[in-house]
């Protein structure tokens, strides 16, 4: 049961009424205030409200005054009965709610304290900014986040992502056969909504910059020099393998994204000074790239007759270049993820990203031709090149891509000491 009471708060002669909402939670009691903007004297207020006068100026004016008193104090209520959780009624909630009564059409949407539709506002407050791939990758938390709810049989509010949330939904993810890398990435997206929120005015909990989780070491694979070698002389007999091939070695001597390396076209070619480059934008950075084409690129067009081979889909793309380099034999074990159907049921699918050793062409796919270009040029090509050519935003961001510990790099520093 929630009331509202009115009090007069300024220290001048004239002031907006202040309301406190005052309810019981849980055997807990709160009292939440908020400023109207209904403006009177305190001489008024202090001395002819709450007294009876035959002053005719006077009877209207306190008529007029409870009138509307009453008026806010019914929206209020009402604000307050549909909300799913009365104990995270805020200071900055009620204002807004006393805003929304001023400005029912105009004034500010009221902001969700439910996760989960938390992050329909966010995607909606970030639309322009958010590229499809982070859109469908929140998306797809937003699922996990319902599932997960419903296992609870709770509502999950933005000021419950603390401590106990996070070894809550590490459990529930693990007993859905996701990886700890997942995981952590995904308790990383949910902290960014909830830090969104924080900077909406609304509660989180104390404990939320300090949530992270651990995320198991694996491999970073890539096709060394040696590797790019075998594949572009393996003996491939149909046309859509050879077309993979030849989108795989451009990747692997760009250092492109499939977003972009997969839409070059000749009109993208430009030659200066006897320099051959490929310019255009990356889909992801919308960064303007001019980057030289090598001669194992340049290979590809003459055999193309100056042309591109023709695009073909991520998911067509990734399902060939594994078949090719299982022909070229890139059979080395190596430890990373694939992707299983972990389900026990044989007509459902669930597939999930499982970590073991692998032979390495189950693992190729569109990235690795990035990767390639990166590992197998750093040190001998100047780094801030390397990093020019990727789209990388910083050098950090660089040499992690390529996994470089602190290590690594104390031994590469060796080098030039000796």
């Amino acid at each position: 049961m929630a009331t509202v009471n009115f009090l007069y708060r300024s220290t001048r002669e004239s002031g907006f009424l202040t309301l406190r909402l005052l309810f019981t939670c849980d055997s807990v009691n709160y009292t939440v205030p908020a400023k109207t903007k209904l403006e009177v004297s305190k001489k008024y207020w202090t001395k002819q409200h709450y007294t009876k006068s035959r002053d005719i100026t006077i009877y209207n004016l306190r008529r007029e005054t409870n009138e509307e008193l009453d008026r806010i104090n019914n929206h209020i209520l009402k604000e307050f009965n549909t909300t799913p959780a009365p104990a995270q009624v805020t200071k900055q909630l009620l204002a807004q709610w006393v805003e929304n009564y001023y400005s029912p059409d105009k004034g500010v949407k009221e902001i969700p304290t439910h996760l989960i539709k938390f992050i329909d506002y966010f995607l909606e407050q970030k639309r322009i900014d958010l590229r499809p791939g982070s859109l469908q990758k929140y998306k797809v938390i937003k699922h996990k986040l319902e599932r997960f709810e419903k296992s609870l049989k709770k509502t999950i509010l933005i000021s419950n992502v603390n401590e106990d949330f996070k070894h809550l939904f590490h459990t529930y993810c693990k007993g859905e056969n996701y990886s700890s890398n997942t995981i952590s990435k995904e308790l990383a997206s949910i902290k960014t909504f909830c830090k969104f929120a924080r900077s909406k005015g609304l509660e989180v909990h104390r404990e939320l910059d300090e949530l992270k989780l651990n995320k198991e070491k694996t491999d970073t694979i890539y096709l060394s020099f040696e590797e790019i070698k075998q594949i572009e002389t393996a003996h491939l007999d149909k046309p859509h393998l050879i077309n993979a091939r030849e989108w795989l070695i451009i990747s692997c001597f760009t250092g492109q994204r499939i977003s972009d390396f997969m839409r070059f076209t000749k009109k993208m070619i430009r030659v200066e000074n006897g320099d051959t480059f490929i310019e255009f934008k990356q889909k992801k950075t919308g960064k303007l790239m001019t980057i030289p084409l090598t001669k194992e690129v340049q290979a590809v067009l003459d055999n193309n007759d100056g042309e591109f081979p023709a695009s073909i889909s991520d998911q067509h793309y990734n399902r060939h270049v594994k078949e090719v380099c299982k022909i070229a034999e890139i059979d080395e074990e190596v430890y990373g993820g694939k992707s299983i159907n972990v389900s026990n049921n044989p007509a459902e699918n669930q597939f999930r990203k499982v970590q073991g050793l692998y032979p390495k062409h189950e693992l190729v796919a569109s990235h690795i031709g990035r990767r390639s270009f990166a590992t197998n040029h750093y040190g001998t090509v100047p780094t801030t090149l390397l990093i020019y050519m990727t789209g990388h935003s910083s050098e950090a961001m660089f040499l992690n891509y390529i996994g470089k510990s602190n290590k690594d790099m104390a031994l590469e520093a060796a080098k030039y000491f000796k």
